[in-house]
């Protein structure tokens, strides 16, 4: 990546994190950056569009923003919501469409994405935390155990307990009651990360299947999850590159389509 051929940027401010990517002018990644979202947006926003600027990303670009605070950025030029974005920036970087599942940190999305890179069905949960990242925050915390171990703990265990609850609430006095019959912890992660993956196979069936099945987002990079996931489904996984910063990158695309047209309102960066 050489970030001084970037040509557009886009910014995903997430719940849980906030990704800034810029493209050069053929559509390839030229530079990113992850942080984890804080309280102040648009000066975190700032300060990451100046990190940029120091790397050697030139001023003046296009900016286009997604996530779910899209609209705390000024310096963007507009702002599209994730769905699209995460769709095109997948399409990009697999070439081809499927079945796109998204699980953020507080809402998942089933993206159902054509040959050309469009949106043809979607389905969205974000009025619950179960079968969400925030699911496993707070189930990982209840065990005590390091949220980037679970997919390991996952899959060293023996056996497999069942959640019967797919609510963040009652899962947790589950697990209470669980650790007091002395059940082993890896079977605990398993059967919570199970009735994860049950809440987003049923969103994922609403849009109708259709293979690839491709993962975005952070938790995508949970190896207990694709599993579980591609048995659940009966589809293999594929992962982009960078998975979580899919929305970033499609944003940063749609923002390259606009560096050519003529401006409605503020420029993206400033090199003030």
């Amino acid at each position: 990546m050489n970030p001084r051929e970037a040509r557009a940027l886009g910014i995903d401010v997430g719940s849980t994190t906030t990704k800034l990517c810029a493209v050069d002018g053929q559509g390839r990644r030229a530079w990113q950056a992850i942080e984890p979202t804080e309280p102040r947006i648009q000066e975190q926003a700032r300060r990451m569009l100046a990190g940029a600027l120091a790397a050697g990303v030139p001023p003046g670009l296009s900016l286009l923003a997604t996530g779910y605070g899209r609209k705390l950025v000024p310096e963007a030029r507009t702002a599209l919501t994730e769905i699209g974005c995460h769709a095109r920036g997948v399409h990009r970087e697999l070439g081809r469409g499927g079945t796109l599942i998204d699980i953020g940190g507080q809402d998942t999305k089933v993206i159902a994405v054509g040959d050309d890179g469009k949106v043809q069905n979607f389905a969205m949960n974000d009025k619950c935390a179960a079968g969400t990242g925030r699911f496993l925050e707070v189930t990982a915390a209840r065990l005590r155990v390091p949220l980037d171990q679970m997919a390991a703990l996952a899959l060293s265990a023996q056996e497999e307990v069942s959640i019967s609850s797919t609510c963040t609430v009652f899962a947790e006095s589950e697990i209470v009651s669980l650790i007091a019959r002395g059940t082993e912890v890896p079977a605990i992660v398993r059967g919570l990360l199970r009735a994860l993956v049950r809440r987003v196979g049923a969103l994922a069936r609403a849009t109708g299947l259709r293979p690839p099945l491709m993962l975005s987002g952070g938790v995508a990079r949970n190896e207990a999850v694709q599993r579980l996931l591609a048995e659940e489904l009966g589809l293999s996984v594929t992962l982009p590159g960078e998975p979580q910063l899919m929305g970033a990158y499609g944003a940063a695309l749609f923002a390259l389509e606009l560096q050519s047209q003529p401006p409605s309102g503020q420029s993206g960066m400033s090199s003030a």
